[in-house]
């Protein structure tokens, strides 16, 4: 196997400056980052991770840890830190815990304990978790919150999100659609910041002119099954709904699902909008209309936030997908 010094004189630089290269220190020349490079190339050279971790202090590892029962959000994020982590040479530790009860610090403390990572990173709603945020910051351990909300108790680098405009978004796209009695399936109290859309969507409807009943506002738990349980209550009133928004995909799925079960036509007597763009959000039918989230960057931009220090707040941008789920209200098409 090819070393550190065959690499360094290939290049013919120091081993020193091969180091450098491979820990992608600071202050190292375009030039000579691209002869190491080359010279790396050339011969297969693969750094020995015990030396770097010697060498630097570090374990080159960043642990995500999330509690968050939708897959397809946790996953997206997870695939842009993961990708993130391996162009800067880092590997990603991912472990789901618990919201609640002492068991999440247990797992915390035997994590950091076996891996020592450089580094941690939370999504909702483990972003706003008091009692894990005090234990990050005993150990002094760096941490990047997505999404976290303003009056969290402790710091942290925090990348908010625009949920309150993006769940104003929903509102005013159904608004423009003629719907006037639309009903929300809200999330479980502990993501607080996608309680945010429900405030956005409620500020939609008041600019709107709709009334807001507070009877149409259900909470569910950011998973298909509670989705199904909220639209049972939500369509066999007699009063049903015309809309509903679903504060992210799963439960918007449900909500479908049951609508058919009930030969509700979507979106003729029914519109239903969800949150997060789900590959499973393209496939149903009819086809969902939901909020984009850039998950791949902003999973990227945790990474990026860790390893290389907090810099400017990341812009992240949601946007309304319009599909075939939502249409005019029966008021419109009247």
């Amino acid at each position: 196997m090819p070393s550190i010094h065959d690499v360094a004189a290939l290049a013919k630089v120091s081993i020193k400056t091969v180091s450098r290269v491979v820990n992608k220190a600071p202050n190292v020349s375009d030039e000579l980052r691209e002869r190491v490079n080359a010279a790396i190339e050339q011969l297969g050279y693969r750094p020995n991770q015990s030396a770097r971790r010697l060498a630097g202090g570090r374990s080159f590892m960043i642990a995500y840890l999330y509690s968050n029962p939708a897959p397809a959000y946790t996953g997206g994020i997870q695939s842009g830190a993961a990708a993130r982590c391996r162009d800067l040479g880092y590997h990603l530790v991912v472990e789901p815990i618990s919201d609640g009860g002492e068991e999440r610090i247990e797992v915390l403390d035997r994590l950091v304990a076996a891996l020592r990572p450089d580094g941690v990173f939370l999504v909702p709603p483990l972003s706003d978790d008091a009692l894990l945020l005090d234990r990050l910051a005993e150990m002094n351990l760096p941490c990047a919150r997505i999404a976290g909300t303003a009056d969290a108790s402790k710091g942290g680098i925090n990348m908010p999100t625009p949920e309150h405009a993006a769940g104003r978004m929903v509102a005013d796209h159904l608004a423009s659609l003629g719907h006037k009695r639309i009903a929300v399936i809200t999330p479980p109290p502990t993501h607080k910041a996608a309680l945010q859309r429900v405030e956005g969507f409620r500020e939609g409807m008041a600019a709107a002119g709709l009334p807001i009943d507070d009877s149409l506002f259900m909470q569910g738990s950011f998973d298909f099954a509670s989705g199904i349980a909220c639209a049972e209550a939500l369509l066999q009133r007699d009063d049903r709904p015309t809309a509903i928004f679903a504060t992210n995909d799963p439960m918007a799925l449900g909500v479908l699902t049951l609508a058919h079960d009930l030969g509700l036509r979507v979106p003729e007597d029914l519109s239903v909008a969800g949150f997060d763009d789900t590959p499973a959000s393209r496939t149903s039918w009819p086809p969902l209309t939901t909020v984009r989230q850039p998950l791949d960057h902003m999973g990227r931009a945790a990474i990026d936030a860790l390893i290389n220090g907090p810099g400017e707040p990341p812009r992240f941008t949601f946007s309304l997908v319009a599909r075939g789920s939502t249409g005019p209200g029966p008021e419109s098409a009247a």
